[in-house]
């Protein structure tokens, strides 16, 4: 009977068994994970978790039982060490040895820490990746506690906003000129400095933070770029993430871009091991890119397992993001690389505003805050290999719901 043998407990890794056998695949399936706890939702950990307003429970993505019934082995708290690819096993930190026909890495991606010797590893420091951090955070955070958050990328920003909400005193600094630098538009950007400064958030752009040191009688001094000194009680630090290619690269497997390479059909350089998730990087439409999201974890895991069980199928991204941060709540279709140019689009209601990104008079994407038709439009837009003028685009007359219909 062929055993799968899947490394990393995460998103992708519950979408792939559960399709597998949905699909209707009776081999063996084995799940090794480094966490605990059974696979979990991570995206509500800076939202919803870390408010409050959503208990343990409920970021199961199965719950225990689903396991049993479907004869999946868990391997959970267990670490793979190393993959013996002539032997076609699995090492685990304790010694054991588990032999695989097929095996699929979504072994996800972990925090970018702050440098150790600059006080990355000083009590009251924390990241934002898992449950424990979630954990550790929530339980540190008390009102009236000053927080420095280290990063302006949206897990920064919804740290930040969570904090705020919970009454903390909270600061931001961000190295590069401008949060969300990386990711978005320089008018996204400002959308959001604004949000955050009318909760009464500090933020600091073009600052770098060169030093944290732990003070007398508690707390932290965060040593900043232009040479003050910021006192606080916690810092968050949320300045971008690594791949866990680790595994992969000691195996011999091709690296890119520090992630797993993987082709069309989710395949690694051995055709026995296919990978996907944030771990991964692909090739879509002419560029290598990575794609970290939640959305990409479950359609590339999908896919994977059509492709496991002989139903061979390329991979076709259709990228979507989202983000909450007070009461605005963020999402994004496409992605809005190379764009030249973004037009803006005010809604009908307070707050409501989409910014499209286009590449000469292509659609790339669209950036839509409190804006659902937006965002609905762009994403079935893009889907169907179609386009928007930025005439339509910018006029409020223009029905975006019809502009779909018409095809």
């Amino acid at each position: 009977m062929e055993r799968i043998v899947v490394i990393g407990a995460g998103q992708a890794a519950s979408s792939l068994i559960v399709k597998l056998r949905s699909l209707g695949f009776a081999g063996e399936i084995l799940l090794i994970g480094d966490e605990p706890h059974l696979p979990y939702q991570r995206p509500p950990l800076s939202k919803k978790y870390l408010a409050g307003e959503m208990p343990r429970e409920r970021l199961l993505l199965r719950q225990a039982g689903w396991y049993e019934k479907n004869a999946v082995t868990l391997k959970l708290g267990e670490r793979a060490v190393s993959i013996d690819r002539d032997a076609k096993s699995v090492l685990l930190a304790d010694g054991e040895a588990i032999a695989y026909e097929s095996l699929v890495l979504t072994t996800g991606a972990r925090p970018k820490r702050f440098p150790d010797e600059l006080g990355g590893r000083l009590a009251g420091v924390f990241m934002m990746r898992d449950l424990a951090d979630a954990d550790a955070l929530s339980a540190a955070m008390g009102s009236g506690d000053s927080l420095l958050v280290i990063g302006g990328g949206y897990i920064g920003l919804e740290a930040a906003a969570e904090a705020a909400k919970k009454g903390l005193k909270v600061t931001l600094v961000e190295a590069a000129n401008r949060i969300l630098q990386r990711v978005a538009a320089a008018e996204t950007a400002d959308f959001f400095r604004d949000l955050h400064r009318s909760h009464g958030v500090t933020v600091y752009e073009g600052t770098t933070t060169q030093r944290l040191a732990a003070r007398d009688g508690g707390g932290l001094d965060a040593m900043l770029g232009d040479g003050s000194t910021l006192g606080v009680d916690l810092v968050v630090v949320g300045i971008g993430i690594h791949p866990n290619s680790e595994l992969a690269a000691e195996a011999g497997l091709v690296i890119d871009h520090g992630a797993v390479r993987v082709d069309e059909f989710g395949c690694t350089s051995d055709p026995s091991i296919y990978a996907a998730g944030d771990c991964t990087c692909l090739v879509w439409k002419g560029n290598l890119i990575r794609l970290e999201s939640v959305q990409n974890a479950q359609d590339q895991a999908v896919n994977v397992a059509h492709n496991l069980l002989g139903d061979r199928q390329p991979y076709q991204p259709e990228p979507w993001f989202w983000s909450d941060q007070y009461d605005v709540k963020l999402q994004i279709a496409g992605l809005n690389h190379g764009y030249d140019d973004v037009i803006t689009r005010r809604g009908s209601k307070p707050g409501s505003v989409a910014h499209f990104y286009y590449r000469g008079d292509t659609l790339l994407a669209v950036d839509a805050m409190n804006d659902p038709v937006a965002y609905n439009v762009v994403k079935r837009l893009l889907a169907s290999g179609r386009s928007l003028s930025k005439a339509a685009a910018a006029d409020l007359g223009v029905d975006l719901k019809a502009v779909l219909q018409a095809g």
